[in-house]
């Protein structure tokens, strides 16, 4: 493999419910920056059916160049056609970095990808970085069930692949002036020939906790206590407006249930104030919540790494604390609430 004859970055734009994925836009994000380093151009590859204007949505969010597989085969995700195409576009063009989201489609497909291009994949990458001059690309991810943070190299083949999960990385703010290229690709694929068919999509409500959605989170850790005293959590939550997190020590003692984790294993969250609540802060908690605008964090142990990565931190019992906040903020928030409500009509008086 001569590595001189690959050239570019490359994100695999996901689309939902005929949208772009909201992590695609993210990756665009990240893939400026590494293009940019690198001196290259940022290609995203669009696949699907009807999909070829949402490529001046990925100008807007920093592509270049958008590679795309408009075709009725590809109305609904499957392995089989979508590789099938992307491998195809990576034969023609060969890029040198290709990037996908840690969702179940991104998943599926790069492993598949994985599979047939001789090159490796980095899963749940956090960090993305790379090379100026040789054009590594350094993926960076907890290992050893978050104790350390290891970073991945793909040496000798291309293109180098990882997938990167929501909320890691930060989309860019949408220039609508912003112009590229558009590169309408074919590949001769025929229904008969797939082995796999969407007979029907079937969509289940299931009412969860958005908490990747929450301008505020509140999450406790086993510093808690026990079930009980993870209510104190609750209850701060309610006076507050937020949405629960948790720690996967708490959801594995079954004190709640998983989908509040927040980490590695669990949710990425980008909330405006994100509380750690007797929470240590293990690597695989913090890079699950660390592009919070603003950290505060309670413990009682001075030394919990938790105090590195908060914009602010009390030491001290939260059995003891949080009762006083939650009393104080149930006081305080009427008025400001009121304040609030009194300038509101003054402004349209």
């Amino acid at each position: 493999m001569n590595l001189e004859d690959y050239r570019g970055i490359w994100v695999y734009i996901e689309v939902k419910d005929g949208n772009v994925a909201p992590v695609s836009l993210e990756l665009l994000g990240a893939g400026r920056m590494l293009a940019d380093k690198r001196g290259t151009e940022l290609g995203g590859v669009l696949i699907g059916s009807g999909v070829k204007p949402l490529a001046t949505t990925l100008f807007a969010y920093g592509a270049d160049v958008v590679y795309v597989y408009d075709d009725p085969i590809f109305e609904h995700y499957r392995t089989e056609p979508y590789m099938r195409a992307l491998l195809d576009c990576c034969h023609k063009h060969k890029p040198e970095v290709l990037l996908y989201g840690a969702t179940p489609t991104g998943k599926d497909l790069a492993s598949a990808i994985a599979t047939d291009l001789p090159t490796g994949l980095t899963a749940d990458t956090t960090i993305l970085d790379i090379e100026e001059d040789t054009g590594l690309l350094l993926a960076s991810r907890p290992a050893f069930g978050g104790n350390i943070m290891a970073t991945i190299l793909c040496k000798k083949y291309r293109p180098q692949m990882a997938t990167v999960r929501p909320k890691v990385m930060k989309a860019l703010s949408p220039d609508p002036a912003r112009t590229g290229r558009i590169i309408e690709e074919q590949i001769e694929l025929h229904e008969e020939q797939m082995r796999t068919k969407v007979l029907e999509v079937v969509r289940e409500t299931v009412k969860k906790a958005r908490i990747d959605e929450a301008d505020i989170v509140v999450a406790g850790g086993k510093g808690m206590g026990s079930k009980e005293g993870f209510q104190l959590i609750h209850e701060l939550a309610d006076v507050l407006g937020a949405a629960v997190g948790a720690s996967r020590d708490v959801v594995e003692a079954g004190w709640i249930d998983h989908h509040h984790q927040v980490g590695q294993t669990g949710v990425t969250v980008t909330p405006k104030i994100y509380f750690a609540i007797g929470i240590s802060g293990a690597i695989q908690h913090i890079v699950g919540m660390q592009n919070s605008e603003l950290i505060i964090a309670i413990n009682k142990d001075p030394n919990a790494p938790i105090f590195q990565a908060c914009h602010y931190g009390i030491v001290g019992d939260a059995l003891e604390i949080v009762p006083l906040l939650i009393k104080r903020l149930k006081e305080e928030l009427p008025k400001l609430n009121a304040s609030a409500d009194a300038k509101e009509e003054i402004r349209h008086a």
